[in-house]
């Protein structure tokens, strides 16, 4: 069907990009960056990209096909290392204008181009995409079409902000820009961004027939695309874009969502260059931002987190001892990503409790309500504990209190089989006081998740001396396989999260005793930029939690009398009457989620005070 020869590209030497002629007079040019895994644009494609165009552009085939050369996917986007360079180079505008000039030649062809998609199309890959006339998608369910650029501190600087609200409309554009919302190849369908979908095995045929034949977008998509954009419509639509984007992004913190409505709002009517150029103005600004400098750094440290979850865990079954709001939750969710789990606790009730809660998070997350059915039958009630000699992976999600732990697992590990993994969630509780008594101490270890489950998305993975590496290894692959990022820790108190974090609640807890009023601590923490205020914190963990690891970390960090014992000076920590007496019901504007009362810890220097943590 194709003819491998390269015709029209004698004399140009392309690394990156791969022509092919087909015998339907189309020319697919296929991206296969030959010093990476995964296609990514570096400066060296773009300018090869700039070159083959011009060639084309001189002797243009009937139409151009441009698909990935990898399995792995189409295009994750710009080369961000080299971005970094540019940014401390000072020449970020240099690197834009060429991606822009680059894609403009794209769109420019004499010739009708289309978008080959399959697997991820990531920032640069869907602003090529943009650039082309028609965009053919994958069928495969890993097909995924994002712009997610906002998430860096910066919005899409190669053409796709000017692009995309003309092809798909304003709302959806601008919705799918500002959220960084990776959308499947049917939803892109369905906004417009993608004219077809076809199977991956005939994914380059479907997007050469329709460059061939072409196509006509439907009437409302095309009248969307121009009247969203005219100038009372931006009037209309900017203030209430800012207004939602506040819901979650305050400006101070996060200044690229606003940055991409201001520059839409000014420049989305005018033509084409002038958006390019105005996109390219904002961009540049925003990327010497402190904020997408750190954002960026962000990255590369979650991709290295990522990283650690290589190969299989050779974990399908899953047993969850305790359905407290935490183990209930950590149940529920492994069911939802595919594991079939078992609850257990020491009353039925509390299973049954857990199970509710799990009813409503596949409710608000399998949007297929005739999916729910399955999903939640991989979730099984056991008060028995029948689940253990089945199980890959036991976790233990019981009470902050070593002795009940320890018992637990003298009852629970003869049962396991003998590959299986025993780890506990405790928040504070070094292991080394947990593991005297495990037979089988290589396949113990910590898998401490945080409150809410489903959407905090760090696991701390707690080492201690006896633990082999192939445990952590099989944990971090579970991590991955259930969405979060797996952080390897030393097994000291608190362990990292925690042990960032007890000071800053400890100092809030000691304002509140003082006299300052929660909700004035609150404020002053989200101002700072927290995503919630440390005494809310302290709600929706419970204070029961928050005492008890107190209890566990102050004596580690030099604080005295956690956890309403003696402060060692001879006062009794929790001093009814006073400030630091916290009684569920007592603080205006916050509901406390834990009956009982957080007890005073003693720090040096100062009166007692609420100790809190987590």
């Amino acid at each position: 069907m194709a003819d491998s020869s390269a015709h029209g590209f004698d004399g140009l030497h392309l690394s990156h990009w791969r022509p092919q002629r087909r015998d339907d007079g189309v020319l697919v040019l296929y991206f296969d960056r030959t010093d990476a895994a995964v296609n990514a644009f570096s400066q060296d494609a773009l300018i090869e990209l700039g070159s083959a165009l011009e060639r084309i552009a001189l002797d243009p085939p009937k139409a151009l096909v441009i698909a990935s050369g990898k399995a792995s996917g189409f295009i994750a986007g710009a080369d961000l290392k080299e971005f970094q360079e540019y940014d401390r180079r000072g020449t970020v505008n240099d690197a834009i204008r060429r991606g822009q000039d680059t894609f403009q030649q794209l769109a420019g062809l004499p010739c009708p181009s289309a978008a080959a998609i399959h697997g991820f199309c990531m920032g640069g890959g869907t602003e090529l995409a943009l650039a082309c006339r028609y965009r053919v998608a994958s069928s495969d369910a890993s097909t995924r079409i994002g712009l997610p650029e906002v998430q860096l501190g910066i919005f899409p600087g190669w053409g796709g902000s000017a692009r995309l609200p003309r092809l798909a409309g304003a709302p959806a554009a601008m919705d799918m820009m500002l959220t960084g919302r990776a959308l499947s190849a049917q939803a892109a369908r369905v906004i417009g961004l993608v004219d077809a979908i076809a199977e991956p095995a005939v994914l380059v045929d479907a997007a050469a027939a329709l460059a061939l034949k072409g196509t006509t977008r439907p009437l409302k998509q095309r009248a969307l695309g121009w009247l969203t954009n005219t100038w009372p419509a931006r009037k209309l639509l900017a203030p209430q874009m800012r207004k939602q984007v506040a819901r979650k992004a305050p400006k101070a913190f996060y200044p690229a969502p606003y940055a991409l409505i201001s520059t839409w709002e000014r420049s989305g009517g005018k033509p084409i260059q002038a958006r390019l150029d105005a996109e390219r103005r904002a961009v540049v600004k925003l990327a010497g931002t402190p904020t997408a400098r750190n954002l960026i750094r962000i990255f590369f440290l979650t991709e290295r987190l990522k990283a650690l979850g290589k190969g299989e865990s050779g974990i399908t079954r899953v047993h969850v001892v305790g359905a407290g709001v935490m183990g209930g939750d950590i149940a529920a969710f492994a069911a939802y990503k595919g594991f079939t789990v078992t609850l257990q606790d020491r009353e039925q009730r509390f299973i049954d409790g857990a199970l509710q809660r799990a009813q409503a998070l596949f409710e608000k997350k399998v949007k297929d309500a005739s999916q729910r059915p399955q999903v939640a039958a991989r979730l099984k009630s056991d008060l028995d504990g029948a689940g253990v000699p089945e199980a890959d992976l036991v976790i233990e999600a019981i009470i902050e209190n070593p002795e009940a732990k320890r018992d637990l697992y003298q009852s629970v590990e003869p049962r396991m089989k003998g590959d299986a993994l025993l780890a506990t969630n405790t928040s504070s509780i070094p292991l080394d006081a947990l593991r005297p008594h495990i037979a089988r101490p290589a396949q113990f270890a910590g898998l401490h998740y945080f409150n809410p489950v489903a959407q905090m998305p760090l696991v701390e993975i707690i080492r201690h001396a006896g633990m082999a590496a192939e445990t952590e290894r099989r944990l971090a692959a579970f991590c991955k396989a259930l969405g979060k990022f797996p952080v390897p820790v030393a097994g000291t108190p608190g362990f990292l999260v925690n042990r960032v974090l007890f000071p800053y609640m400890l100092e809030a807890a000691t304002a509140y005793a003082e006299g300052i009023p929660g909700p004035a601590i609150d404020r002053a923490a989200t101002r700072f930029g927290m995503p919630m205020g440390p005494i809310e914190l302290l709600d929706t963990v419970g204070l029961d939690v928050a005492a008890s690891v107190g209890k566990e970390l102050a004596p580690f960090l030099g604080y005295r009398g956690a956890g309403g014992a003696d402060d060692g000076g001879g006062r009794q920590a929790r001093q009814e009457g006073r400030p630091g007496h916290l009684q569920m019901g007592e603080r205006q504007g916050h509901q406390t989620r834990t009956a009982g009362r957080l007890r005073c810890a003693g720090r040096p220097g100062r009166p007692p005070h609420p100790a809190a943590a987590q």
